[in-house]
C-alpha cells in the first residue's frame, strides 16, 4: 500500500502531517501562519488560516501540473490577399476557440494566480489528427464551420491553426492562497469539506470543494481538478437554514450541521450535478442535544451531539444518503473525520488526543474501538533530553527588542511542578542577560500544584478564545508579530506579583512585520516592562504553552493538543501495519533492557555455548544411527502417488465435464533424477479408461479464467499445437492451488530448474493477468533449425500484472489493471505456492483493482421510444460487448473466485467513441459503430456499466509509488553490459512521457521521474539498445525521441513520423536496429531505413495481421501474441508467436512458429540476450524449402520520407 499522511492542527495553529509508514508527527514548515482546521486529500490539502482565507497545499510530484491553453487562428481567401485576417462580417473571430463563438486573442490568457507560470511562449501545433501538418500548422475547409483536412484543395476558401501555450503550477509543497472572486467575494470561511473524487469514474484529480462562510452561507467551489487545482470560483448553494459545519465523502454523500442542532442532507449529487439539487433535513441523533459535527464517508456517517456523544448512522448509501437510524457510540469527542476505506479518525474530549478506530470494515463499519494514536511530533523527540534547567524559563516571556537566541522552552506538563509560596508575577525581559536572575533551584517547590488549563477548542478552533483577529503587530528586528493570549502569571525572581503578555510562535527566520499575520496583542500593552497587580494566586500551571524564538520553537509535551485531523488523504484499513500506537518511552525503555541483557553475555560464554550443543547433537546422532548400521537399504527407488477426485472436460463432442480420478505417480532414481506420470481414468461406455501424460512433456500449467469452477489446464507440445489442453476442475479453490504447486513442483524437478527465473528469463502474462517465465536455451534462435517455441517450459510467479517489462541485466518492471508500477524484488514463487516451491524473503502482498463491464442495449419504437424490448433477432438486452451472453447486474460475477466486489454498478462514461450525458451511444443497428450522439439514423444504442472488484495476493514485487502508469519500457541491455544506470521510459496514465532516474541493478526501483514534455498525451513508448526512443501518441501517431545518451537521458526534441497510411498505430517495440509498430486493425508494421544517421527510418512495411502485441528483443527477435491461430477444434486467440528467420540481412524473418496460447495477452523476450546457435549447413540443405508458417504473410511498402520535428 503506498505511503499516504494523515494530517491535524494542534491548539496553536500548526498544521502536523503523519505518514502512514512513520512514527512521528511532521510539522508543515513552511507554514507562515496559523491554522484553523485542514480538508485533505491524496493528492492535496485544503485550509483555512486565521485570517478567513482558504490555503492550498499541493503535495509534490515528479509529474508536474501543466494546464494547455489554446486559441485558434482563422482566415479567409480572396481573390487580392490570398489567405488574411480579413473576414466576412457573418464569419467567426479571427481569434477564437475551437467553436467559433468565443473571442480569445492571445493576450487575453493570463494566469489565473500567482501560482502559476508559463512554460514557454505560443507556438502553432504542427499535427493534425496525428498527421504532421505542411509547416505553419494550417488545415482547410470550405467554409466555417466544415470538415478540416491538412492538404490545401482548390475550393478550400477558409483555414484555421491551433496555437498552444502550456502553463506550469509552481506551488508544490506550499500553501498557496487562493484567489479572490473579482465580483461577489463570499464571506470569510469557516468550516471545508473537500471529496467526489470518485464521482461516477470522475478523472484522478477532481474534487468538489464544499465551504461554510461565517454568516452560516454554503459555497462551492467549481473546476477544481488535477490540471487546474485551484479551481475556478465559487457559486453559493441555497439553504433551508444557518450551517455551521459541512461534511463531503469521496462519493455522492453531503452532509451539513444547521445552527439549531438539526442535520441536512444533500441529494442529486453526480456526475453532471456535482452539487447537488436539494436538501433533506434529519432530526438530532438526541433529542433536546443539538449536533455540532458530522462527518461521512463512502457510506458512512458519524456524528456528534453538543454533549460530545459519539454517533453512527446506520443504513447510508447512494441510493439511501440519508440512513435509517443513529447508533450510540462509546467515547466523547470534539470532532471526528472518515478518511478513506471509511476509517474514523476522532480527537478526544478528556485529554485532546487523535484516536483511530479499529475494526472498521466492510462488513462492520461501524468498528469496534477506539486507540489513541501515540506517536510524538519531530520536534518533541529531537528536544527530549531538554535540561531541567529550562523548567524555570516556562513562564518568561520576551517582548520588546530580542538580542540573542531564545533558549525558552515550554513544557506544560513541567509546568505543573513550578510555583511559589504566595504570590507570582510575569517578567517581561528586555535581553536575555535577564536570566541570569532567574532562580535555578527547584527543589523547595511543592509537589501538589494546580492541574493545567486546557484551552478550549470551539468551531473557529483556538482562535475563538485564545486569540482575536487585528491588524499586524510592530515588532524590533528579528521578531514577529506577537499575539496575547490573556494576562497570565509566573514566578519572578524576587517573587513579587506582577503581570505581562504571553506571544504567539514565530517561524525561524521570519521577516520583519510579515504581511501575512493578523494577529496581534489582545491588549495594546505599549508598556511591556511595566508590572501590574495580578491575584496572588496565579501559578505557572495556567499558563498557556506559547513562546517568541528566533529559531525554531518546540513543546517539549507528552500529551500534544489537537484541534483538528483529516484522513481524507490517508489510505489505510483494518489490515494496515500501522506503527501509531506504540509508546515511544516504552519502546526505549524495551531497547535498552535488551541491549543491557545481551551486554552481560560476553563472546567467549557463547562460542563455548555453541561448542557443548554441538558436540551433543553429535553424540545423538551418532547414537541412533550405529544401531541400524547392519540393515540393508529397503528401497533403491523412491515411488509415491497422489490421488484425487476432479472433473475432466473431455476431448470429443459433445463436450462436458465429466468425473474422473486423477493420480500423479513421482519416481527418482539412485542418481536422483525425478521423473512422473500423470494418469487420468475415466469410464467410456461402461469401459474404464485412462489417460496419461509425462511430467518432463508438460510446458505448462494454467489457471483458467472461470466464474463457476475451479479449473486449470495442462499443456504438452502435442497439445499446444493442437490448441486443446487437458483442462480440469477441482472442488475447491484450495485443493485447485494444492494440485497446480505440487505438478509445478514435480514439472520443474523433472527439469532442475530451482529459484528465481534468470536475467535472460522470457516473460508473458495471461489474459487472467497470471504471470509466467520461461527460460530460453540457445538454440531458441539458432539457424536454420530452432528450438520450436511450443517445447518451451513455462513456470508460474506469483502475483497479477497487466504487463510486464524486463532486461538482461535482472531488471524487471510491472503494471497492474489499476496502473499501479510494481518492480521485481529477485524472489519466487508467491501466492498458492508455498514451502519450497516459494522463496521465504522478497515477496511481498499485492493487490489489483479492475472493472468488469456490461452493456445495457436499447432499440427504438415509434410508439415508445427507446425501450428494452428489442427484435427477436436482436442481442441480449443486458449482454457482454459481442452482446452474444448474457450479463446482466444480479447474475454477472466477479472474473473468478479470487476476486471481490468493491463497488457497485456505475455508468461507464469513458467509452471510446463518447457518450451523451447519460452515457449513451447511438448507432444504426447492432453490431455497428457507435457515437455519443443521435442523429435520425440511429435505431439502437447502448450504455456500459461498470463495477470494481479486487484481488489480493503475494508474489515478488514492490509497488512504486505513487504515479500511476499504462505503459514502461527497459532499455535492452547486451548479455555482457556494463551498464551503470539503466534508461527507463514509462507513460503514466494521463498519458504524460516520465523518464526514471537512478535505475541499476542493486536499486531497479529507481530514484525519481524526470517528466519530459509533450504536446499531446502518450499511450505507447519503447527504447532500443542504441538508446533510440520511439512513441505512439493517444492519436495514433508515432513520435521519435532525438539526443537521447547517458549525458542526456531525456533527450532534446520530438520528432513526427507518419503512420501507416489511413492507420492508426497502438504500441511500438524497438529492438537492436529493427522497429516493429501494431495498428490498431491488429497489423504488424515494420520500419525500414533506419540507420545510425538517420534512425527515424524512410517508410513502413506490412509484415502480418491479427497481431495483438509485439516484443523485440536486444538481439532483434521478434514475438507476438497474434489472434485467429487455427487450432485442431476452433481458432485461438492470444497464442504466443515467434518470428523465424532473423538475421542481420534479414531483419524482417520469414515465418511465424506458434506457441503456447491461446489466453496470452503480453510477452516481452528484451531480456533474452542469449547470443543464437550458428549451425553450419551442408551443401545439399536449403533453408529454403522449409515450409512457412504465418498467419497472413503480407507485403506492402509506404515510403514516407519526411520527418517534422516537432
Amino acid at each position: 500500500m503506498p505511503v499516504s499522511l494523515l494530517w491535524a492542527v494542534d491548539v496553536y495553529g500548526r498544521v502536523y502531517s503523519l505518514s502512514t509508514a512513520g512514527q512521528q508527527w511532521e510539522q508543515c514548515h513552511d507554514t507562515q501562519m496559523e491554522f484553523k482546521r485542514v480538508a485533505a486529500a491524496q493528492q492535496c490539502c485544503w485550509g483555512i488560516a486565521c485570517d478567513n482565507n482558504i490555503y492550498l497545499n499541493v503535495h509534490a510530484s515528479d509529474l508536474p501540473v501543466r494546464y494547455q491553453e489554446e486559441t485558434y487562428e482563422n482566415q479567409r481567401w480572396n481573390p487580392v490577399d490570398g489567405f488574411s485576417e480579413r473576414l466576412l462580417p457573418s464569419d467567426r473571430w479571427q481569434w477564437s476557440d475551437v467553436t467559433g463563438l468565443q473571442h480569445q486573442p492571445m493576450d487575453s490568457f493570463q494566469l489565473p494566480s500567482r501560482s502559476w507560470e508559463w512554460e514557454g511562449d505560443w507556438y502553432a501545433d504542427e499535427n493534425f489528427e496525428g498527421e504532421p501538418t505542411e509547416k505553419g500548422g494550417w488545415s482547410y475547409a470550405i467554409d466555417f464551420p466544415a470538415t478540416y483536412t491538412k492538404d490545401k484543395k482548390w475550393n478550400s476558401c477558409v483555414r484555421r491553426r491551433r496555437w498552444l501555450r502550456y502553463r506550469r503550477y509552481k506551488a508544490m509543497d506550499t500553501w498557496a492562497k487562493i484567489p479572490s472572486q473579482q465580483s461577489s467575494l463570499p464571506d470569510p470561511f469557516s468550516d471545508i469539506s473537500c471529496g467526489g473524487w470518485e464521482i461516477n469514474e470522475e478523472p484522478r484529480g477532481r474534487l468538489s470543494l464544499w465551504a461554510v462562510s461565517l454568516q452560516g452561507k454554503v459555497w462551492f467551489r467549481e473546476g477544481i481538478y488535477h490540471h487546474n487545482p485551484e479551481g475556478c470560483l465559487w457559486e453559493e448553494v441555497p439553504l433551508p437554514g444557518e450551517v455551521v459545519q459541512i461534511s463531503c465523502g469521496p462519493e455522492d454523500l453531503v452532509w451539513a450541521v444547521l445552527w439549531e442542532g438539526q442535520l441536512i442532507v444533500r441529494e442529486g449529487v453526480g456526475r453532471d450535478c456535482p452539487k447537488g439539487t436539494s436538501w433533506t433535513v434529519v432530526d438530532s441523533p438526541s433529542p433536546g442535544v443539538g449536533a455540532i459535527h458530522v462527518a461521512v464517508g463512502n457510506n458512512v456517517v458519524w456524528a456528534l451531539t453538543k454533549d460530545n456523544k459519539v454517533w453512527f448512522r446506520r443504513g447510508v448509501n447512494s441510493h439511501n444518503p440519508c440512513g435509517s437510524g443513529w447508533l450510540n457510540m462509546v467515547g466523547e469527542m470534539i470532532m471526528v473525520n472518515v478518511g478513506l476505506n471509511d476509517q474514523v479518525f476522532a480527537i478526544s474530549c478528556e485529554d485532546r488526543a487523535v484516536y483511530f478506530r479499529q475494526g472498521v470494515t466492510s462488513s462492520e463499519l461501524s468498528g469496534k474501538t477506539w486507540k489513541a494514536i501515540t506517536v510524538p511530533r519531530d520536534r518533541d523527540r529531537s528536544h527530549s533530553s531538554a535540561s531541567t534547567n529550562s523548567l524555570q524559563s516556562a513562564g518568561c516571556y520576551f517582548c520588546g527588542e530580542v538580542r540573542a537566541q531564545s533558549v525558552v522552552s515550554d513544557v506544560e506538563s513541567d509546568t505543573e511542578k513550578v510555583s511559589t509560596d504566595g504570590a507570582s508575577c510575569l517578567v517581561a525581559f528586555t535581553s536575555p542577560e535577564s536570566f541570569a536572575d532567574a532562580p535555578t533551584d527547584l527543589s523547595d517547590q511543592p509537589d501538589e500544584t494546580p492541574k493545567p488549563r486546557i484551552p478550549k477548542v470551539t468551531s473557529d478552533s483556538f482562535i475563538s478564545e485564545l486569540v482575536s483577529d487585528r491588524g499586524p503587530g510592530k515588532t524590533a528586528a528579528g521578531s514577529a508579530a506577537p499575539a496575547v493570549l490573556e494576562e497570565e502569571t509566573c514566578i519572578s525572581a524576587e517573587g513579587d506579583s506582577c503581570a505581562g503578555v504571553a506571544l504567539s510562535p514565530s517561524q525561524s527566520g521570519g521577516p520583519l512585520d510579515p504581511q501575512w499575520s493578523n494577529v496581534d496583542l489582545e491588549e495594546a500593552q505599549a508598556q511591556t516592562g511595566a508590572v501590574l497587580d495580578t491575584a496572588e494566586t496565579s501559578s505557572l500551571s495556567s499558563v498557556a504553552t506559547y513562546t517568541l524564538a528566533i529559531e525554531d520553537q518546540y513543546v517539549v509535551d507528552e500529551h500534544p493538543l489537537w484541534a483538528w485531523v483529516s484522513g481524507g488523504g490517508c489510505s489505510v484499513d483494518s489490515h494496515s501495519q500501522l506503527s501509531w500506537f506504540n509508546c515511544s518511552l516504552n519502546t526505549s525503555s524495551l531497547i535498552q533492557s535488551v541491549q543491557s541483557m545481551s551486554l552481560s553475555v560476553t563472546p567467549a560464554q557463547t562460542a563455548a555455548w555453541r561448542k557443548q550443543i554441538f558436540e551433543q547433537l553429535s553424540e545423538r546422532t551418532r547414537r541412533e544411527i550405529d544401531n541400524f548400521r547392519h540393515f540393508e537399504q529397503a528401497i533403491e527407488q523412491s515411488v509415491w502417488v497422489k490421488k484425487g477426485t476432479m472433473q475432466w472436460w473431455r476431448d470429443w463432442k459433445p463436450h462436458k465435464w465429466i468425473d474422473v480420478h486423477f493420480a500423479l505417480e513421482q519416481f527418482s532414481g539412485p542418481e536422483g533424477n525425478k521423473d512422473g506420470i500423470l494418469f487420468i481414468y475415466y469410464n467410456f461406455c461402461e469401459e474404464k479408461k485412462y489417460l496419461h501424460a509425462f511430467v518432463n512433456e508438460v510446458t505448462i500449467l494454467v489457471p483458467v479464467l472461470s466464474d463457476s469452477k475451479h479449473t486449470f489446464a495442462i499443456y504438452t507440445p502435442e497439445r499446444t499445437k493442437q490448441r486443446w489442453p487437458i483442462r480440469l476442475a477441482a472442488a475447491t479453490e484450495l485443493e485447485m492451488h494444492d494440485w497446480l504447486a505440487l505438478l509445478s513442483m514435480s514439472c520443474c524437478d523433472s527439469r532442475g530448474i530451482h529459484g528465481p527465473p534468470s536475467k535472460q528469463a522470457i516473460w508473458s502474462i495471461t489474459c487472467k493477468g497470471d504471470i509466467f517465465v520461461s527460460e530460453p536455451s540457445p538454440s531458441l534462435e539458432a539457424m536454420p533449425y530452432p528450438t520450436p517455441c511450443d517445447q518451451m517450459f513455462w513456470r508460474q510467479v506469483g502475483g497479477h500484472l497487466r504487463m510486464v517489462e524486463c532486461n538482461s541485466v535482472g531488471i524487471v518492471w510491472g503494471i497492474g489493471y489499476d496502473h499501479t508500477a510494481w518492480v521485481y524484488t529477485g524472489g519466487y514463487g508467491g501466492g498458492f505456492f508455498q514451502g519450497l516451491a516459494s522463496s521465504t524473503d522478497n515477496i511481498y502482498t499485492q493487490s489489483d483493482v479492475k472493472s468488469v463491464y456490461i452493456y445495457e442495449n436499447q432499440r427504438w419504437n415509434p410508439v415508445t421510444g427507446y425501450t428494452n424490448r428489442g427484435l427477436p433477432t436482436d442481442r441480449y438486452m443486458w449482454s457482454d460487448a459481442s452482446g452474444l451472453q448474457e450479463c446482466s447486474k444480479t447474475n454477472t460475477k466477479p472474473p473468478s473466485p479470487q476476486w471481490t466486489w468493491v463497488s457497485d454498478w456505475a455508468i461507464d462514461y469513458s467509452v471510446s467513441g463518447g457518450t451523451d450525458r447519460e452515457g449513451w451511444q447511438y448507432a444504426a443497428d447492432f453490431p455497428a459503430s457507435y457515437h455519443g450522439y443521435k442523429t435520425m439514423k440511429d435505431f439502437v444504442r447502448r450504455r456500459r456499466w461498470a463495477r470494481k472488484c479486487k484481488l489480493t495476493t503475494t508474489g515478488p514485487w514492490q509497488e512504486i509509488p505513487p504515479i500511476p502508469l499504462s505503459d514502461v519500457t527497459i532499455l535492452p541491455c547486451a548479455a555482457q553490459s556494463n551498464v551503470d544506470v539503466v534508461p527507463l521510459w514509462a507513460i503514466s496514465n494521463k498519458g504524460d512521457v516520465l523518464c526514471r532516474l537512478g535505475v541499476t541493478t542493486l536499486t531497479p526501483a529507481g530514484s525519481s521521474w524526470l517528466h519530459v514534455g509533450t504536446d499531446q498525451p502518450f499511450k505507447s513508448i519503447s527504447i532500443g539498445a542504441a538508446s533510440q526512443v520511439w512513441a505512439i501518441a493517444k492519436d495514433g501517431s508515432a513520435f521519435y525521441r532525438g539526443s537521447v545518451s547517458s549525458q542526456s537521458p531525456a533527450g532534446d526534441s520530438w520528432y513526427h513520423i507518419p503512420s501507416p497510411s489511413k492507420q492508426k498505430l497502438k504500441q511500438v517495440s524497438v529492438g537492436r536496429t529493427s522497429l516493429y509498430a501494431v495498428d490498431e486493425n491488429g497489423n504488424l508494421w515494420y520500419r525500414q531505413g533506419q540507420t545510425p544517421r538517420y534512425p527515424q527510418g524512410s517508410s513502413w512495411e506490412h509484415i502480418s495481421n491479427n497481431v495483438r502485441k509485439v516484443s523485440v528483443g536486444p538481439l532483434d527477435q521478434v514475438w507476438i501474441i497474434a489472434d485467429k491461430v487455427q487450432g485442431s477444434h476452433s481458432l485461438s486467440c492470444g497464442t504466443v508467436c515467434h518470428r523465424l528467420g532473423v538475421q542481420p540481412m534479414e531483419p524482417k524473418g520469414q515465418s511465424w512458429d506458434y506457441g503456447i496460447g491461446g489466453g496470452w495477452d503480453h510477452i516481452t523476450v528484451r531480456g533474452n540476450s542469449i547470443e543464437p546457435l550458428r549451425v553450419h549447413l551442408s551443401p545439399q540443405t536449403d533453408p529454403s524449402t522449409q515450409v512457412s508458417r504465418s498467419p497472413l504473410p503480407v507485403r506492402n511498402t509506404e515510403f514516407n520520407s519526411n520527418a517534422v520535428g516537432s
